[in-house]
């Protein structure tokens, strides 16, 4: 009986523990963006007591292709918590807006293929424009902002693999939107750079990335480093692919990247 009643307590705070995490994730309200014959779903958290007249920062998550879908829910998988979290809401009150891609189809055209060795080489074709969910993010972004709940000086673009060769890809494409930017296990062509080069981005990178190898982002950051004093690099010599989850809990993540202003 008392192992019974044992099981059947954990499972009690097992479902509690659930329940108060999709309670959280649900404070992140369900919106669709709608622009002629198309829809982008997405997520968006506001400030808690917000008041009516003031500006907000706001923060553009893109997530990685694990996260696509049609559910309006995968791409909270990573990264959402971190601005639930009470502290972070306190001290740095914002609007959030998680957008998610489609199935087949990504934030960029980036292109890849196996070399004979094995290691992976990457691609980053800009020349025709970008995709659709590129594009649609960027135009929701506009939207937002035309609504006069932001502050302009203080609009902030981070994203985890696909979603950070996206980032980078959005500062190149909207060099003048985004003030500044945090890229996890991402990376695009260093020669775009001089593009974005006044924007501070911090990268974080997996020294064990077999997804999207490192140099990608190490590339980008040397170059980003010659035209900014601001930008970061951070490593971490253990992690693979998921170094989200040491980036995450980074304790000057946020306050990094809120302390940056146009």
């Amino acid at each position: 009986m008392k192992k019974i009643n044992t099981i059947c307590l954990g499972l009690i705070l097992f479902l509690s523990l659930g329940h108060t995490y999709a309670q959280d994730l649900n404070q992140y309200q369900k919106a669709n963006f709608i622009l002629g014959q198309d829809t982008l779903k997405y997520r968006i958290l506001y400030p808690e007591n917000m008041e009516k007249g003031k500006t907000y920062p706001l923060v553009l998550f893109l997530h990685g292709s694990g996260e696509r879908g049609t559910d309006n829910q995968k791409q909270l998988t990573h990264g959402a918590k971190l601005f639930l979290d009470q502290t972070n809401r306190k001290e740095y009150p914002a609007i959030v807006v998680f957008p998610q891609c489609p199935p087949d189809i990504k934030w960029t055209h980036r292109l890849k293929e196996k070399s004979a060795e094995g290691d992976w080489i990457f691609k980053f074709p800009t020349e025709s424009g970008p995709t659709k969910p590129a594009y649609m993010a960027d135009q929701l972004v506009n939207k937002i902002v035309e609504e006069g709940n932001i502050d302009p000086k203080r609009i902030y673009i981070m994203g985890l693999s696909m979603g950070g060769i996206g980032t980078l890809e959005f500062l190149y494409r909207w060099p003048d939107k985004y003030t500044a930017a945090a890229v996890i296990c991402g990376g695009h062509n260093p020669k775009l750079v001089t593009k974005y080069s006044h924007v501070p981005i911090w990268f974080f990178h997996g020294g064990k990335d077999d997804v999207v190898p490192g140099k990608y982002s190490k590339l980008v950051y040397d170059e980003q480093k010659k035209y900014n004093a601001e930008s970061k690099y951070t490593l971490y010599p253990e992690a693979n692919h998921n170094s989200w989850d040491q980036a995450f809990a980074e304790p000057d993540l946020v306050k990094w990247l809120f302390s940056k202003s146009k």
